[in-house]
Formats: structure tokens, C-alpha cells, sequence
């Protein structure tokens, strides 16, 4: 299939704000998140909101057909050039056998989220080849520290060069980022390096535990010897980590390199913990292995193309998109 890149963002462009897994009123009132708004509207963009972001049932989301029908309509509308997620959750795969991908193909964009949105940055590019970013949600540009880093992460991608490197910031916290009433520990950061070797190739990847729904389906996407990217929530630990990820070297064993962002401090993930899982499979001594990244569940976080491609490199260390 024919990879398509969406144009990127330009100003007055209008950013549509959709919640295809948890309801935005998860984490709080609507009115409490207008800060992200006005930000992305001071960055010079249009915001407009889907018709049910504010539905919220037993599982803190909305129904199937809620959910499905702000998806299609925001893909349908030409005015609208981007497609941004409120946040993750854990339900968006309920969504994939409705989906009308003709929809999509026929209208290209932006389309950016993480966590549980993983499933539909797999789906989307598995039936349509688009190229998707996996990036900060809606409510992570209500964070008042280290937003000035992560917004200019995301608008390299967003609306930048289609070639670009990913840069590390200098602190991050791993404080709960969707709550900017929440006071924040600022920690060294630091990429590191499990082995050393550089690679190029398509990415495939995100929230770690959420790929691996995918596996079997007809959504999974297959790439050949991709550039992965993995993750975890905080509703995660360790040995959650260990066994996907054998699982994922199942599913992916010509793996090119592997990217790991930074594990949230409930997961208690230890450098110890980690190298020792790492040292279990062969494949990862033979490519390049970068961990403590700036994406995922701390913040702040870099926004990457899902399908793009990119470069790796530990001698120096560095991440370069070449199209994305």
C-alpha cells in the first residue's frame, strides 16, 4: 500500500477536537480545559469541537456510534485540516469494525493522539496508509510547565518540515500531566543507550500494551523491519512490560531498531529492571536499543510520525525523521 502524507498545518487552519476512546470530561469540566484552546487558537489555529466529546457513561466514554460519528464527521469536513484526540482511555478499538475507511483515504489529514489512540494510528495506516503522529492530546496543552518544549516539538511535525530531528528536553516530571493543578518534580533527563548501532526505517509503534489488541486483527500493521517506538501507562508495571514485549518481538521479529520512552514513576520500571528484561532477547543486541525518551505517559512529550520514516543513531545519539 502506498504510504500518503497529510499537508501540513498552516495558519488559520481549523483543528477539529474529538474523543474517539475516554469522554474529555474524564479528567474535569469542559470549561476547566479552555486554556488548550486558547493556546492552539494563539498558535493561530481554528478550534472546533466534536458533537459528543461531552457524552460520559459507565466507563467514562460514550456509546459506538457517539464516538464513530464525530470520527467520520471530522475526516469528512474539508475545512478541517487536523484531527486532534481529548486523550487516551480504553475503549477505541470498539470503533475499528465500523470505521468507513474510503472516508479517510479520500480525505487525508492530521490525525494526532497517544496511549490508547495507538489502536488508531495502527488501523488508519494498516488500511489506508496514511501517516498519523503520536503526539500530545487536547488536554496535555493545559500543562503550564515544559509546554513551551512541547509545543515546538509538535508543531515541528505538525506544521514544519517534513524532515526534522526529535529533540530531548532538558527536565521532565513524572507528575499526572493531565492535572495542571498538580505541583511538579522536576528530573534530569537523559537518553540513554542499551545498544549501540544506527538504522533507518518506517515507524510502528506507541502505547505498547495497546499495540499488542492489535495483533491478529485485520487492523495490525504490518511493516517490514520497522523503526519501533514503545511505551507504557501508569495503569501498567513491569511485568506487563516484559511479557509484551515479547510478545511484540513475536509478532515483529525483523525489528530494525527499537525507541522506549520514559516509564512513568508508577510502573516502577528501575534501569536494573529494565536491562535485565532487555538482556533476555538476542535480536536486541544485534540493533540499535535507545531508551528513556521523550514520549509517553511523562511529560514533556515529542510528537513522531506513525508510519513516517526515520533515521537512529547512538553514535551520536540522536533521532532524525526523514519524512514524517
Amino acid at each position: 500500500m502506498q504510504k500518503i502524507y497529510p499537508e501540513k498545518l498552516k495558519k488559520g487552519d481549523e483543528i477539529r477536537v474529538i474523543s474517539p476512546s475516554s469522554s474529555l470530561t474524564r479528567t474535569g469540566k469542559f470549561e476547566d480545559k479552555l486554556k488548550a484552546k486558547e493556546r492552539l487558537e494563539h498558535l493561530g489555529f481554528k478550534v472546533s469541537f466534536g458533537a459528543h466529546i461531552l457524552e460520559n457513561d459507565l466507563l467514562e466514554s460514550s456509546s459506538i456510534a457517539s464516538r464513530l460519528e464525530d470520527f467520520h464527521v471530522a475526516f469528512a469536513d474539508k475545512s478541517v485540516k487536523a484531527v486532534l484526540c481529548t486523550i487516551g482511555g480504553f475503549d477505541a478499538n470498539e470503533l475499528l469494525p465500523y470505521i468507513d475507511w474510503e472516508i479517510v483515504r479520500a480525505n487525508p489529514k492530521i490525525f494526532c493522539g497517544f496511549s490508547d489512540i495507538t489502536v488508531l494510528h495502527q488501523a488508519i495506516f494498516a488500511k489506508t496508509g496514511l501517516v498519523t503522529y503520536y503526539g500530545p492530546g487536547y488536554i496535555a496543552f493545559l500543562m503550564d510547565e515544559l509546554q513551551d518544549f512541547q509545543t515546538a516539538e509538535w508543531l515541528k511535525a505538525v506544521a514544519g518540515d517534513e524532515r526534522y530531528h526529535l529533540a530531548a528536553s532538558e527536565v521532565y516530571t513524572s507528575d499526572a500531566w493531565y492535572d495542571p493543578t498538580q505541583p511538579r518534580h522536576f528530573l534530569k533527563n537523559e537518553w540513554k543507550v542499551y545498544n549501540h548501532g544506527s538504522a533507518s526505517g518506517t515507524t510502528l509503534g506507541g502505547n505498547l500494551n495497546t499495540v499488542m489488541l492489535m495483533t491478529g486483527t485485520d487492523w495490525q500493521a504490518q511493516v517490514a523491519r520497522p523503526i519501533a517506538f514503545l511505551e507504557n501507562a501508569e495503569e501498567e508495571d513491569f511485568y506487563c512490560w516484559n511479557r509484551e514485549l515479547a510478545h511484540f518481538l513475536q509478532v515483529y521479529p525483523d525489528l530494525a531498531g527499537l525507541v522506549i520512552g520514559r516509564f512513568p514513576k508508577e510502573e516502577g520500571m528501575t534501569e536494573e529492571i529494565l536491562h535485565y528484561i532487555l538482556d533476555k532477547f538476542p535480536v536486541l543486541k544485534t540493533i540499535p536499543v535507545i531508551y528513556d525518551v521523550d514520549f509517553g505517559h511523562t511529560q514533556p512529550i515529542f510528537t513522531f510520525p506513525l508510519g513516517g520514516e526515520v533515521e537512529i543513531s547512538t553514535e551520536p545519539l540522536r533521532i532524525q525523521v526523514l519524512k514524517g
